[in-house]
C-alpha cells in the first residue's frame, strides 16, 4: 500500500520534517518542501501479517539527527483496512501535549477497551476516516460519536450519531464510505450514551466544516485529528498526604503497613477525597539502625521497604510459642506514640523469615510467583544478592567486600541458582518482594476502584552504597555530594550525600534507567511526586570533603574564567578568593574563651594577622572526623565554628576545570565578604545577580528539555514536581511547556515581592498545600515567629484584635476551606493538618507532629498518627465536616 503524509511546519536552514513510523527510528520517512513550511512524502508500505494499526510520529532532523520530536505518550495512528484500500493520505498537524494533558493520565482517566482496528471497517471504494482525542467521557456509561448535515451522519438528529471506535486510549476513529456523505457538510463530536446511542453532550465551539478534494477508488484520507471538549467546570480533588510508616491500626506491628494503607485509603473515599499521597516507600535498609529511617536515600529503585508487609495478609505461623511471643511485640511496639524503627524491623524480619520457612515451598511453585519473578528478574536478582551479601559482610559498602566487589553479572546469576549454596537465603529476599507487591497493588486498585488517585513519590538521588550504584556505576557521579543551596529553613545549605547523575552517560541510551523506573511506578500509581524536580536542570553538587551545602555548584552550569569575573569590575585574586579567609578579628569573634585553643590546634599563622587552616584540618570532613562521637556542646560549637571558617571563600573552583569559577553561594553573609571595599561589594553583587538569576536560564531549560519530556511522557501517570527552593526563571517555562503540575505553599510564595502566597490566585494545574513533610504544621508554624504569624492573621485573612497564641480549630478550618476554594487542581494537605481543625480530636503535642527537620541530616523519621484508623473512622462529625468543605468547594 502507499502512504502520503501531509504537514505544515516552519522549518529553519537545514532543518528537514520525516515520519518515524512504527518507532521505527532507525528508518524515517523523509517528506519533501518548496517553501519550508509544507511538507509532503510518499512512501510503500507493507504492513506485517498481524499488523492492523500503525503509528506514527512527525521528527525534525538536522543532519541526519533527530532534535525535535513530537511530544506526547500517545502518536497519531491510522487502521488498516481490507485489501481494497491502497492508499492511504494523511493530513496532519504537529502534536505537542494535547491541551488539558493532565485529563489523559492515569489519574483522572479510566480508559475504554479499546476496539480492534480490523473489526471497525470493511468499506470498499474511497474512504474517509476521522480522528477525534477525548478524554472527556463519563466513565463506561458514554462513548464518543460523530454527527452532521447529511444523511450519513444522522441530520442532526440527537437519537441518529455514528459511533466511533476507542482504537488507543482516549483516541477514537471511524471511518466512513465517502460515496455516502454530501460535501460540503458541517458536523460535531458529541458523547453518546453507550447503551442507547443517543446524544448527551455536544461539543463546544462551533460546527466543524468539511471539505476535499475527489479521491480515487481505494484511497483513505485521513483530515487532522481533532481534540473534543465538553463544556465541563476544571477538574478539581481534594486528598491526604500522609507516610505510610505513620499509619496506625489496631493491627499494625508499630508501623504503619500497606493494609494500613488500603483502609487509609477507604477513609479518604469515604470522606470524598480523591487523592492519597505517600512518601517513599522503597527499601532503606544498609545500617539496620535508626538512621536507615531517611526515606530519600534507598538501596534499590525498584524494590519496597519491608517492613511496609502486612503481616494479617501472610499465612498464619504454625509454632504456636512463636505466634505469641510475636504478638506480646507487635501489641507492645504499636502502643508507642512514635515509630521504633529499630525494634519494628527486627521483630517483622524474624516473623517474615519464619513464614518463608513454613511457606518456602508453596510459595516459590505458585503461578503467580513465578510471573512476578520473571517479570521483574533484571532487578530482583542483583537487589536479592545485595541484600544477602550486606548481611552476610555486615555493610552496605560493596567496595569493602571481600568478594562481588565488582559487579559482574553472570556471577550473580550463578549466586543466585537455586543450586547455589546461599539460594534459600537470597529467595528469602523474592518472597518479601513478592508479598509487598500483592498488598500494594491490592491497595493500589482498590484505591483506582473507588477513584481515589494514589500518588507515589521518585526520589531525586539513590544512596552511594545502593545496588544501582553496585550494578550500574556508570550513571552517576560518585566524587559529589547532591544536596541543596541555602534557603530559609537551611542557612547552610543541605547536603544529601547522594551521588549525583551521569546524565551524559544517561542520555546515550534515551534515560533507560529512568524510564524503567517510571514504569515500575506506574504498576500501582496513577500520579507521582517528582522530588526536587529542579534536579533535571541543575543539581546543588557538593565536593565530597564537605559537610555543609555552601561550598557546592551547580551541576551542570557555565563557570566564570578570571577574565570574565574581571569585566564585572572585580580584580580577581585567586589566593585572596578561593582559600578560606581567615583573620585574629574572626577567630576572636567566633571562638571567644576558646580562641587559644583553635589557635593550638586547627590553624597556624601565615603572617600579620592571617591564618591558615592546618593540612589535617583543611576540609570539613577531616574535621567532622576529628570531632566524631564528641556530643558535648563544646565540641559541636567548635566543629560548626571551623566548617564556617573552610567555607569562607569567595569563589568555588569548577569541579571539571579548576581554572574556571562559581561564585560562593550566600557568601554575603560571610566575612570575607566584608572585607571587600564598597565598589568590589558592589562588582560583586552584579556578578553574583548575573550568574544565579540571568547566565543559566537558556543552558537550564535546554538541559531540562533534554530529559523530562522523554521521562514524564514514558507513562500514563499524572507528573507533579516538587518546584520549591532556589527556583531559576526557566522553570516555569519548562513545567508550563510539559504541564507539569507544581507545588503552591502559602508561606513560600513564588514571587518574591509577597510575604505569602495568594491562594486565590494559584495556577489550575499545580498542587497546593498547607505544609510538607519537610516543614512544620499549620499549628507548628503558627508558634513559630509571632511577627510572621500577625502579619498573616491581620493582613491575610483579614481579622482584627489579638492574635491567638496556639491556632484554634476555628483558624485551622479557615486556612483549610481557602485552599479548597483555590483554583489549584489538586488540594492535597497532610493529614495533621486536616486533624487540627478539630480540638478534640487532633494531637494535644504540636511538636511531636513534625515529621522532618530538613536542616538536620541525621533526623529520625519516625512521627506516627495518635490514633488508630478505626478510631478515625468511627469520627462521624469531623468525617462529615471533610465531606461538607470538600462539596462544597466544588470538589467532589
Amino acid at each position: 500500500m502507499k502512504l502520503t503524509f501531509r504537514i505544515q511546519y516552519r522549518t529553519v536552514w537545514g532543518e528537514d520534517i520525516r515520519v518515524i513510523l512504527n518507532d521505527d527510528t532507525e528508518h524515517p520517512i523523509a517528506l519533501s518542501t518548496r517553501d519550508g513550511n509544507n511538507w509532503i512524502g510518499t512512501t510503500n508500505y507493507e504492513a506485517p501479517v498481524a499488523c492492523v494499526q500503525v503509528t506514527y510520529r512527525y521528527g525534525v532532523f538536522c543532519n541526519g539527527v533527530c532534535v525535535r520530536k513530537e511530544f506526547g505518550a500517545i502518536p497519531h495512528s491510522f487502521d488498516i483496512g481490507n485489501a481494497q484500500q491502497t492508499h492511504y493520505i494523511m493530513d496532519d498537524c504537529w502534536r505537542d501535549l494535547p491541551a488539558a494533558s493532565y485529563k489523559y493520565s492515569s489519574a483522572f482517566n479510566e480508559p475504554h477497551p479499546c476496539v480492534k482496528p480490523n473489526q471497525l471497517n470493511n468499506h470498499v471504494g474511497n474512504c474517509i476516516t476521522f480522528r477525534a482525542l477525548c478524554p472527556e467521557l463519563y466513565n463506561k456509561k458514554q462513548e464518543l460519536g460523530i454527527i452532521g448535515s447529511c444523511n450519513a451522519l444522522g441530520n442532526w438528529e440527537y437519537c441518529r450519531p455514528l459511533r466511533m471506535y476507542e482504537v488507543q486510549p482516549n483516541v477514537w476513529h471511524i471511518t466512513l464510505d465517502a460515496s455516502s456523505l454530501t460535501f460540503p457538510f458541517e458536523y460535531k463530536f458529541a458523547a453518546i450514551n453507550a447503551k442507547t446511542g443517543a446524544v448527551e453532550e455536544w461539543e463546544s465551539g462551533p460546527n466543524r466544516t468539511f471539505h476535499i478534494q475527489p479521491l480515487l477508488r481505494g484511497e483513505t484520507y485521513l483530515p487532522m485529528e481533532s481534540e473534543v471538549f465538553f463544556n465541563l467546570p476544571a477538574t478539581k480533588i481534594a486528598g491526604t498526604a500522609i507516610p505510610v510508616f505513620s499509619l496506625r491500626s489496631e493491627g499494625s506491628f508499630g508501623v504503619g503497613d500497606f493494609g494500613d494503607l488500603l483502609t487509609f485509603i477507604e477513609w479518604a473515599a469515604q470522606t470524598h477525597q480523591k487523592a492519597v499521597q505517600i512518601l517513599p516507600i522503597n527499601d532503606t535498609t544498609m545500617t539496620g539502625t535508626w538512621t536507615d529511617s531517611y526515606p530519600y536515600s534507598s538501596i534499590s529503585i525498584y524494590a519496597f521497604h519491608p517492613m511496609f508487609t502486612d503481616l494479617r495478609q501472610l499465612p498464619a505461623l504454625k509454632d504456636k510459642e512463636a505466634a505469641a511471643r510475636f504478638e506480646k511485640e507487635r501489641i507492645r511496639l504499636n502502643a508507642l506514640p512514635q515509630v521504633d524503627y529499630e525494634e519494628v524491623n527486627l521483630h517483622k524480619r524474624n516473623y517474615l523469615k519464619a513464614i518463608f520457612k513454613q511457606e518456602k515451598e508453596a510459595i516459590l511453585s505458585s503461578k503467580d510467583f513465578q510471573q512476578f519473578f520473571a517479570d521483574n528478574k533484571n532487578w530482583l536478582l542483583p537487589y536479592a544478592a545485595f541484600c544477602f551479601l550486606r548481611e552476610k559482610y555486615g555493610t552496605p559498602e560493596f567496595t569493602t567486600w571481600p568478594e562481588y566487589a565488582d559487579y559482574q553479572k553472570e556471577e550473580i546469576e550463578a549466586l543466585c541458582d537455586p543450586e547455589s549454596e546461599s539460594y534459600e537465603d537470597i529467595a528469602y529476599h523474592y518472597f518479601v518482594q513478592y508479598s509487598l507487591h500483592v498488598q500494594l497493588l491490592k491497595a493500589c486498585d482498590y484505591g483506582r476502584s473507588k477513584g481515589v488517585i494514589v500518588k507515589g513519590d521518585i526520589p531525586i538521588g539513590i544512596s552511594r552504597t545502593s545496588v544501582e550504584a553496585w550494578t550500574e556505576p556508570y550513571y552517576f557521579n560518585m566524587n559529589g555530594q547532591a544536596g541543596a543551596p541555602p534557603d530559609a529553613f537551611s542557612t547552610k545549605g543541605q547536603n544529601w550525600g547522594l551521588p549525583t547523575y551521569n546524565w551524559e552517560v544517561m542520555e546515550k541510551d534515551n534515560y533507560q534507567w529512568w524510564r524503567l523506573r517510571f514504569s515500575k511506578m506506574a504498576e500501582y500509581f496513577t500520579a507521582y511526586r517528582i522530588d526536587h524536580i529542579l534536579g533535571f536542570f541543575r543539581i546543588w553538587e557538593i565536593p565530597t570533603h564537605s559537610v555543609h551545602g555552601l561550598l557546592g555548584q551547580f551541576s551542570p552550569a557555565l563557570p566564570m574564567s578570571p577574565e570574565e569575573i574581571r569585566s564585572f569590575g572585580l580584580d580577581f585574586n585567586k589566593e585572596f578568593m578561593t582559600q578560606p579567609f581567615i583573620n585574629e578579628y574572626m577567630l576572636q569573634t567566633m571562638f571567644g574563651d576558646k580562641v587559644n585553643y583553635v589557635k593550638e590546634n586547627f590553624v597556624v599563622h601565615r603572617h600579620h594577622d592571617i591564618y591558615a587552616m592546618r593540612p589535617e584540618f583543611d576540609t570539613q570532613r577531616k574535621v567532622e572526623a576529628f570531632f566524631a562521637g564528641k556530643t558535648d556542646v563544646d565540641s559541636l560549637n567548635l566543629k560548626e565554628g571551623l566548617y564556617t571558617l573552610i567555607s569562607n571563600v569567595l569563589f568555588v573552583p569548577d569541579r571539571k576545570n579548576p581554572d574556571m569559577y562559581h561564585p560562593r553561594i550566600a557568601v554575603q553573609n560571610d566575612y570575607i565578604f566584608n572585607r571587600l571595599t564598597w565598589n568590589e561589594k558592589e562588582a560583586f553583587n552584579r556578578l553574583y545577580n548575573h550568574y544565579y538569576y540571568q547566565r543559566h536560564n537558556e543552558f537550564w531549560y535546554s538541559e531540562a528539555m533534554k530529559k523530562l519530556p522523554i521521562l514524564t511522557q514514558s507513562t500514563p501517570m499524572l507528573v507533579c514536581g516538587e518546584d520549591l527552593g532556589m527556583v531559576p526563571d526557566c522553570v516555569p517555562w519548562v513545567m508550563d511547556q510539559l504541564q507539569i503540575l507544581s507545588l503552591e505553599i502559602q508561606r513560600m510564595p513564588k514571587d518574591p515581592k509577597c510575604e505569602f502566597g495568594h491562594v486565590y490566585a494559584y495556577p489550575l494545574r499545580s498542587v497546593c498545600t498547607i505544609g510538607t513533610h519537610d516543614m512544620s504544621t499549620l499549628r507548628g508554624w503558627w508558634e513559630e515567629d509571632a511577627t510572621v504569624t500577625e502579619h498573616f492573621y491581620h493582613s491575610e485573612l483579614g481579622h482584627w484584635g489579638d492574635v491567638p497564641k496556639q491556632a484554634p480549630g476555628w483558624l485551622c478550618k479557615e486556612v483549610i476551606e481557602h485552599h479548597l476554594k483555590s483554583p489549584s487542581m489538586l488540594c492535597i494537605l497532610t493529614w495533621q493538618d486536616w486533624t487540627a481543625m478539630d480540638e478534640e480530636l487532633r494531637n494535644p503535642n504540636v511538636d511531636s507532629e513534625r515529621i522532618n527537620i530538613p536542616a538536620n541530616p541525621r533526623h529520625y523519621w519516625r512521627w506516627r498518627m495518635h490514633i488508630t484508623l478505626e478510631r478515625l473512622m468511627k469520627q462521624t462529625e469531623f468525617n462529615e465536616e471533610i465531606i461538607r468543605m470538600i462539596d462544597e468547594s466544588g470538589r467532589y
